[in-house]
This record gives structure tokens, C-alpha cells and sequence, in this order.
């Protein structure tokens, strides 16, 4: 496939998640899809976190803030927003299980995502990066004091 066609699936893939029409989502990802951070072993997988994450936050929105495709492979940098009003019951990264009664709160997320692509389809999250510690202090999941004074 083309690097351009590429990147069209993944920026596709974003308007139907932004639409929350999660039965699309078979046009997009591989029936072996595999997220090795999130501990994802297939399509059905995938969904369940969207659908997950869209129950926590009805309003979750996410833009490409940029793309860049090489091989296989999509770079994107993604920002996404939501306001926490319902129950999150999944895995979080570096903290595992857990469910989060709703608090309310606005939050932005900022993130990079490798996907890899084949046969015209998100096979693998080759790579993430997530701003865990502000997405975590915004929920009231942790807070954060900041450095103490001695390593300033």
C-alpha cells in the first residue's frame, strides 16, 4: 500500500472513533490486531477499549495533531479530549486494572502511536507514548506535587 493510503486509514479510523460507530471498526483493524502495551490480542479487544474509554468520557474527541508514514508504519501524534462523566472500567497503563467511579473532570491527552499496517489494515501498536502523569493528575488518579526542593 502507499504511504498515502496509509495514513488515510488511520486519519478514517479517527473519524469513525469520533463518531463512536465502533461497527466500522472491522474496515480498519486486522481480526489479529495486537497492542503488546495495553495487552490487546485481537479486534474484539480493540473495540472493548474504545468502548471503554468512550463510557468514561461521551464527549472523547481526538485530533491528528500530525501524521507521517514510512513503510509499513504510521507516526501520529495524536490529542484527544474528554470530560470524565462515567464509570472507566479497563486497563490503565503502568497501573493495570482498575475502575474509576466518574469524577467530572475536563482532561486532554497528548500521544504518540506507531501502528503498523498491512493488507490495508491496523495489524499492531508497534509503539505509544502517553503524558501519563498529566492524564492521571487530571483525573485525580495521582497528584503531583512537583519536585521536592533539594533536586530543583
Amino acid at each position: 500500500m502507499s504511504l498515502e493510503k496509509n495514513k488515510a486509514i488511520i486519519r478514517r479510523l479517527i473519524e469513525v472513533e469520533n463518531k463512536k460507530d465502533l461497527s466500522l471498526l472491522d474496515e480498519f483493524i486486522a481480526p489479529d490486531y495486537v497492542d503488546p502495551i495495553l495487552q490487546i490480542q485481537d479486534r474484539e479487544g480493540y473495540k472493548q477499549l474504545d468502548t471503554n474509554v468512550f463510557n468514561a468520557f461521551p464527549d472523547w474527541h481526538t485530533t491528528i495533531e500530525d501524521i507521517i508514514a514510512e513503510g509499513d508504519k504510521v507516526w501520529v501524534h495524536f490529542k484527544s479530549t474528554g470530560t470524565h462523566t462515567g464509570e472507566y472500567s479497563g486497563n490503565l497503563p503502568l497501573i493495570g486494572k482498575i475502575t474509576l467511579a466518574p469524577t467530572g473532570n475536563k482532561i486532554t491527552l497528548h500521544y504518540i502511536i506507531i501502528w503498523r499496517i498491512a493488507d490495508g489494515k491496523i495489524v499492531e501498536k508497534d509503539s505509544a507514548v502517553y503524558d501519563l502523569l498529566d492524564f492521571y493528575k487530571q483525573l485525580g488518579v495521582i497528584e503531583y506535587k512537583g519536585f521536592p526542593d533539594e533536586v530543583k
